[in-house]
């Protein structure tokens, strides 16, 4: 399975920009997707996961509200809409998939994710 997200780039503060992971390769039926950040300097973090039915979302609590997951199945392609961004956005942002029908206990630790795509890198300047 080969993931590649797209969509980065600077943008200002208060501004938009919308990611894309498609998959590819090998697929399953049922596969949850979910968007991870990396900042200089910090962790990865959780910011955002989808059953495959696209019926259960989940944000962390910082993109709450600002940040919309959705996807497209027939497509194998999730976007993540970023609206009113904020300096403390920017970050190297990877989608990951795993292959579950539904979002369990652990859809916001990186480690219940099989596959990773490259990342793609999301500045905002104040």
């Amino acid at each position: 399975v080969q993931l590649q997200a797209s969509g980065g780039g600077l943008v200002q503060a208060g501004g938009s920009l919308r990611l894309s992971c498609v998959a590819s390769g090998r697929t399953f039926n049922n596969y949850i997707m979910g968007w991870f950040r990396q900042a200089p300097g910090k962790e990865r973090e959780f910011v955002a996961a989808i059953s495959w039915s696209g019926g259960t979302t989940a944000y962390a609590d910082s993109v709450k509200g600002r940040f919309t997951i959705s996807r497209d199945n027939a497509k194998n392609r999730v976007d993540l809409q970023m609206n009113t961004l904020k300096p403390e956005d920017t970050a190297v942002y990877s989608c990951a998939l795993r292959s579950a029908p539904g979002l369990s206990w652990n859809y916001g630790l990186g480690s219940a994710y099989t596959y990773w795509g490259q990342g793609t890198q999301v500045t905002v300047s104040s």
